[in-house]
């Protein structure tokens, strides 16, 4: 029984189908984008050094439709501020949250909504402020996709989801981020009180 989702999406042109980590895409379907490299479904059992991933991206920086922007604390600020409002509009319960410059990860309780639906109202939220507070142009796209999702089933894997989300921005030399709308988990699985 599916009892939270881990949500992740990246930034307009970071973690392309053919991105040296390896992707979840099942193929490339941006033709002007093959030339950058060979495609690998999953993530790659070595992972490359950063050098080879900024190489990466620089390549590719030239070849995009649109320029590579990173989210800075501003932009970070924002974008939370579009969470915010979307969590508490549809009454969802996050317990975990972090805005890296180049993706988001989020951990929601299962909800009525489904995976999908929350990774479509979080986007738009942010999207939404992030051009209403001129951090982005109208005609740049801010999220690079529709995102992924994983299911999370039980409270060992909503804790260790926890840990992994909150360690992202320490492990990226960023301070913690702390979130208003987080909320701390206390053992909830549905149908227990």
């Amino acid at each position: 029984m599916v009892i939270g989702y881990h949500l992740i999406f990246t930034a307009y042109g970071w973690w392309l189908p053919n991105d040296p980590r390896g992707s979840t895409s099942h193929e490339i379907r941006v033709e002007h984008i093959e030339s950058l490299g060979d495609h690998h479904y999953g993530r790659k059992h070595r992972q490359p050094l950063p050098q080879v991933l900024r190489e990466f991206y620089a390549v590719a920086e030239a070849v995009l439709k649109h320029e590579l922007l990173q989210f800075n604390d501003e932009d970070r600020n924002v974008i939370a501020e579009g969470f915010d409002e979307t969590i508490r509009l549809r009454n969802y319960t996050c317990y975990a949250c972090a805005i890296m410059p180049d993706h988001v990860h989020l951990l929601i309780r299962k909800h009525r909504d489904r995976a999908e639906t929350m990774l479509e109202s979080l986007q738009d939220s942010s999207r939404h402020r992030l051009r209403f507070r001129d951090r982005r142009s109208p005609v740049h796209p801010v999220w690079g996709g529709p995102g992924w999702k994983v299911f999370l089933n039980t409270p060992r894997d909503i804790e260790r989801t926890i840990r992994y989300i909150e360690n992202n921005p320490v492990k990226a030399r960023m301070a913690p981020q702390v979130w208003g709308f987080v909320t701390n988990y206390n053992g909830w699985v549905p149908g227990l009180r």
